[in-house]
C-alpha cells in the first residue's frame, strides 16, 4: 500500500501544481498602417527601392518571448521611392508585371514562421517559409522585439519564385542589363 501511495501523492501535486501554472500565450495583431516594409534591388549599374504594403499580420508570443508569426503581403501596393513621375509609374508597371511578380494572377504573398530560436534577450532567429508567385521556399533571418515594435531585414532570392527577368540564373549575355537575383526586405513592425 506505501509503494501506491507515492505514486497517488506525486500525481496528486502534479496535478495541482499544473493547474496553477499557466504559459501565458498572446497573439498580437500588426497594425499595418503604421509597419512598414522596404524593398531593395540591385543592378549591375545601379539600384532601385520602394516599398509593398502588409495586408494583415501577426506575432505570437509566449511568456513575452516570439514563438511564431503570419505575414500576407499585398504585392499590388509595390511602390517605387527613387524615382519620380513617368520612370517611375513604368518601373513599378513592371514590377506588377508577368516578368516580375505577376500581381493579377498572385496579388498576395505570404511569410509563415516555421521556426523561432531565442539569440539573446530581444532577439530571434527566424525560419520561414516564404510564398511569392505560389512558390514556397525557406528564408531565415533574424528579428528583434522591443516592446510594441519589431525590426527585421532578409535577403530573397527571386530566382527561387520564377521572377526571372533580368536574371543571370536564366539568361546569357545580360552584362549591363542584369539584375542581380537576391533583394533586401528591412521591416519595421508596429503592433
Amino acid at each position: 500500500m506505501k509503494n501506491l501511495k507515492n505514486p497517488l501523492v506525486f500525481m496528486l501535486i502534479a496535478l495541482t501544481t499544473l493547474s496553477f501554472t499557466t504559459i501565458i500565450k498572446e497573439v498580437k495583431k500588426v497594425n499595418t498602417k503604421e509597419s512598414k516594409v522596404v524593398w531593395k534591388g540591385y543592378k549591375v549599374t545601379g539600384s532601385h527601392e520602394g516599398t509593398v504594403n502588409l495586408q494583415s499580420g501577426t506575432l505570437n508570443f509566449e511568456e513575452d518571448k516570439l514563438v511564431g508569426g503570419e505575414f500576407t503581403i499585398d504585392m499590388t501596393s509595390i511602390a517605387v521611392t527613387d524615382l519620380s513621375g513617368d520612370y517611375q509609374k513604368k518601373l513599378e508597371g513592371h514590377l506588377k508585371s508577368d516578368d516580375f511578380f505577376g500581381i493579377n494572377n498572385h496579388p498576395t504573398s505570404t511569410l509563415v514562421f516555421t521556426k523561432v530560436k531565442a539569440k539573446g534577450k530581444n532577439s530571434y532567429e527566424v525560419t520561414a517559409n516564404l510564398t511569392i508567385k505560389n512558390k514556397t521556399n525557406p528564408v531565415t533571418f533574424e528579428i528583434s522585439v522591443y516592446g510594441k515594435k519589431a525590426t527585421a531585414a532578409l535577403k530573397v532570392d527571386r530566382a527561387k519564385y520564377d521572377v526571372k527577368y533580368g536574371s543571370t540564373s536564366f539568361f546569357d549575355g545580360l552584362k549591363d542589363k542584369a539584375i542581380y537575383d537576391e533583394f533586401d526586405l528591412v521591416v519595421d513592425l508596429v503592433f
